[in-house]
């Protein structure tokens, strides 16, 4: 058992890392899990926990994005209030979750229809790398494209994203739904640059959007698993979870911090590198 919680532990870390930072999280698990494999659960629970695990990461943006994503406030200044509520209910905050779920329509629904589907077919490694390796040449070529554009004329908050621009990051999300490797924040976070956003904005988008997608996805497995736990199987997700919280409130401050002065291409050489190693490892 304590074998195991090491194991937890470790995809929790991995988890809580990939998850944000543009490498891919479920690439990155599924990867590993090719070397450290639990012993005591079944292979449906494992189906499930690379999913569920993400729990944690959701957890960690809801309490550091507090402010900016809760819509309900008391401060009569900054708010209206709504007929029929007791509440008071900020405008702007309202308006950004109408945008973060219409950029959710497109995988929600391809992915409740074809889930098994893309499960199936791309969770190997060697689809894993291709992604990893075509993801990272678009995170170059994008970062390159923009370079010398001004500043000015970047979309710099997210009351600048419009439904259009939310349906166009939507459509990119819906890639990593279909390919893991892709990286969900990797392909949310080039397509808001290719519309325009600046990095810190499509970086905290990506955050947002996390939220509803990934609360469904893990939903729809725990539905599909049927809640059908050993005792070892639940403390593992519940440490994997928790590793994972811990984690990402880490990583999402160091991302904030470090596109302030820096791009995104240095993830893109880390996912060809990356992908080219597990090409090589898997057909030799």
């Amino acid at each position: 058992m304590i074998l195991e919680i090491l194991k937890t532990i470790l995809f929790g870390v991995v988890e809580g890392i990939t998850e944000w930072l543009p490498i891919s999280s479920t690439g990155h698990l599924i990867l590993v899990e090719q070397f450290v494999k639990f012993e005591q659960v079944s292979p449906d629970f494992w189906d499930m926990f690379q999913v569920v695990i993400q729990f944690g990461a959701i957890l960690a943006v809801v309490i550091l994005y507090w402010k900016q994503i809760w819509p309900f406030t008391t401060d009569k200044q900054k708010a209206v209030k709504s007929k029929g509520l007791l509440s008071f209910v900020n405008k702007d905050i309202m308006i950004l979750w109408f945008k973060i779920l219409v950029a959710c329509i497109p995988a929600a629904i391809i992915g409740i229809l074809f889930d098994d589907v893309f499960t199936a077919l791309f969770y190997n490694p060697v689809c894993i790398a291709i992604a990893l390796i075509v993801f990272g040449i678009a995170f170059i070529i994008v970062e390159n494209f923009n370079k010398g554009k001004r500043t000015k004329n970047k979309k710099e908050e997210s009351s600048d994203i419009t439904y259009k621009d939310a349906i166009i990051i939507g459509i990119f999300q819906l890639l990593a739904a279909i390919f893991p490797g892709t990286s969900r924040s990797g392909a949310t976070i080039i397509g808001g640059l290719m519309i325009g956003l600046s990095r810190a904005n499509a970086a905290e988008f990506t955050f947002y959007l996390a939220i509803p997608t990934m609360l469904g996805a893990s939903l729809l497995k725990l539905v599909k698993f049927g809640f059908a736990f050993t005792g070892t199987e639940l403390v593992i997700l519940l440490v994997g979870m928790f590793v994972s919280f811990l984690v990402s409130i880490l990583v999402i401050k160091f991302l904030m911090s470090y596109i302030k002065k820096h791009d995104f291409k240095v993830f893109g050489y880390y996912r060809i590198i990356l992908g080219i190693i597990v090409l090589a490892y898997f057909m030799i």
